[in-house]
């Protein structure tokens, strides 16, 4: 799946337009790289999201094209370092 999309699918961030854009702005890194939108994302991936001052990271536990609103945090698990 496309970086974009699972950041949309999950809800990490609302819309695809804004995920694709943060990583077009270099905002967003997976294991580690600066990734683009259609970067393919899977199971295991640890992802980097720079909102502001904060950084969110989180690996990804599943995949999945569509899920429920209810559910989507269960397809990422937040990493405190």
């Amino acid at each position: 799946m496309r970086l974009d999309k699972f950041l949309k699918v999950s809800r990490v961030i609302k819309r695809r337009t804004v995920a694709a854009s943060a990583a077009d702005a270099g905002r967003v890194t997976v294991n580690g790289r600066l990734s683009k939108p259609g970067h393919q994302i899977k199971e295991g991936d640890v992802i980097e999201v720079a909102f502001g001052e904060s950084v969110l990271k989180f690996r990804v536990l599943r995949v999945s094209e569509t899920v429920r609103k209810e559910e989507a945090d269960s397809m990422y698990e937040i990493i405190n370092e």
